[in-house]
């Protein structure tokens, strides 16, 4: 990879999560962790390792924590997007709930709640967007509302698996 943005990302300095540049691709944080994360394991190879290894330091933890912090703040904020894409794609609640680790009415819980996030920001980005606002509209709330309605193993009726 030889973005402008891919050879930026690999050369920040990375020490809060704030300092991953919005909509930073999951595989670049992977990738950059790793890095990290193998040099901080290296720190525990005996001193006369036969290969050459690099040991981790100070910086490398903390990037691994920013970056591992940053991760999961990406992964959270996806989630409710994708119960709802699997949901619609024909997922009933047992295998989201399963997927989850949670019961399908915990899981019903968190599409409502990102459901009724997304249709707070659409709310308030109407005005600022000029006809391209962010978030759910009312209508397709309760859509992705429906959705919740589904008996526990009841996939949505338009739904191609």
């Amino acid at each position: 990879m030889s973005t402008p943005e891919y050879k930026r990302f690999k050369s920040a300095t990375i020490r809060r999560p704030d300092d991953v540049p919005p909509a930073t691709p999951l595989s670049w944080h992977v990738e950059r962790f790793s890095e990290h994360d193998e040099r901080l394991q290296a720190r525990s190879l005996p001193e006369d390792f036969p290969y050459e290894v690099e040991r981790g330091n100070l910086g490398d933890a903390i990037a691994a924590i920013a970056l591992r912090e940053s991760m999961h703040r990406m992964i959270e904020a996806q989630r409710g997007s994708r119960i709802r894409e699997a949901m619609e794609m024909g997922a009933t609640w047992y295998e989201m709930a399963a997927a989850l680790d949670v019961t399908p009415d915990d899981a019903r819980a968190l599409l409502r709640e990102w459901a009724d996030g997304q249709h707070r920001l659409h709310r308030g980005d109407v005005e600022r967007a000029a006809g391209n606002p962010l978030g759910l509209s009312s209508e397709r709330h309760a859509q992705v509302l429906a959705l919740t309605e589904l008996g526990d193993n009841e996939a949505a009726r338009t739904a191609a698996r």
